[in-house]
């Protein structure tokens, strides 16, 4: 093999690494590294949970010993040179004695892009970037955007016909996707630090909103409901949300509107509780991110309501889409459609994914980017109902 075809095999195997922190790190990135010797992995290690050791550290603490001259390392992202918890990883690297440093990607915070390459390189190390960089950056969509907008990622996940559509005119939806699809959503749910739904959502499915993966004990995220008048909490049959072994998770976000009442009835249970000040039944979008960011919540998976989602979209809080696609036609006007409330005349103001990424599973189809709105968004004035 040739060094870029060598580069890319040592590489795949970090991203690997990296992978095994699905979901422990928050709001730290994944990364994952190797050593190489004689063309041979000698060590390898990953960042395992916040806090913890860095990939880079992790692998030398495996080694247990000096490298041999002419080793490298690979790593899936550009190594930290400030002095954190942990200490700067190009310091380790460069008291180590590499010769060459192979990197995924580089570190998306502006404030230290490039400088570990800089610190590498003037100790006269060789370092080689970009190698399997988009899936290197990819990897780590909710610390992106968490490090660089210092606010939490908001992603939704729709689930739809060929022609758009989350439901049967009746309300009837389970399964528009296959269960490939839906083991798949499981896996991200496991990713992302919390999930959301609307009050509406909740009452129709009760659902759970924890993490069922094969071979797996269930894990729970931040669970929260969006209910501005707490209308899940009116009657004795109680949300599985409010009462399982994981209610210490959720967190039900309302409006001064909801009633003391029922916030008392809540936090009795120990189910938590934000209120936000609003002159209606609408929680307001921009004091959640806040308080978010504030809970150091990096990012949020949100599965509906048609409602609530549409409602992030015209306030323009969706940062990210994940649109699953079966080949289900249902050519029904009055199906509940995945999006509603705008006014798009023109494509020049249709709403798009940028960065898009494409997965199949089975017959099923996986579209997720970036959501990038127009300069102008035309809201319909129609109301919607209370959620």
């Amino acid at each position: 093999m040739n060094v870029a075809e060598t580069d890319a095999v040592f590489m795949r195997r970090a991203l690997d690494l990296a992978r095994r922190g699905w979901g422990n790190t928050h709001p730290n990135p994944m990364v994952g590294a190797v050593i190489v010797e004689d063309g041979q992995i000698v060590a390898e290690g990953f960042h395992a949970q916040d806090g913890g050791p860095h990939a880079e550290r992790a692998a030398l603490t495996a080694l247990g010993r000096a490298p041999k001259p002419g080793a490298t390392m690979y790593v899936t992202l550009e190594p930290c040179c400030s002095e954190g918890r942990t200490g700067a990883c190009t310091e380790a690297i460069v008291k180590a004695g590499f010769n060459r440093v192979v990197v995924g990607c580089t570190d998306p915070n502006p404030a230290h892009a490039g400088r570990g390459f800089e610190v590498l390189r003037a100790a006269g190390i060789e370092v080689a970037s970009g190698v399997f960089e988009t899936e290197c950056r990819d990897l780590n969509l909710i610390f992106n955007h968490w490090i660089v907008q210092r606010s939490p990622l908001f992603a939704a996940k729709m689930a739809v016909t060929l022609d758009g559509r989350i439901a049967c005119r009746t309300g009837d939806s389970q399964w528009i996707t296959n269960a490939q699809s839906r083991a798949d959503v499981m896996r991200w749910r496991r990713l992302f630090p919390a999930i959301a739904v609307g009050a509406g959502t909740v009452a129709k499915d009760n659902p759970r909103l924890t993490a069922r993966c094969e071979g797996a004990d269930a894990w729970s995220p931040v669970r929260f409901v969006f209910d501005g008048l707490l209308r899940s909490v009116v009657d004795r049959n109680l949300p599985q949300l409010y009462t399982d072994e994981f209610h210490d998770r959720t967190v039900v976000v309302t409006t001064s509107r909801g009633g003391l009442g029922y916030v008392r009835k809540l936090r009795d249970l120990g189910v938590q509780v934000w209120v936000f000040e609003s002159p209606d039944q609408r929680v307001p979008l921009a004091a959640f991110r806040k308080k978010c960011a504030e809970e150091k919540i990096a990012g949020v998976y949100f599965e509906g309501g048609v409602q609530l989602l549409s409602e992030f979209l015209q306030e323009r809080a969706l940062d990210y889409l994940f649109a699953y696609r079966a080949p289900v036609l249902l050519a029904d006007e009055k199906a509940k459609p995945m999006f509603a409330g705008l006014r798009t005349e023109k494509l020049i103001n249709a709403i798009r994914l940028e960065d898009v990424r494409h997965a199949t599973f089975g017959d099923d189809a996986l579209m997720r980017g970036r959501v990038v709105y127009p300069e102008k968004l035309f809201v319909d004035e129609a109301l919607f109902g209370i959620r």
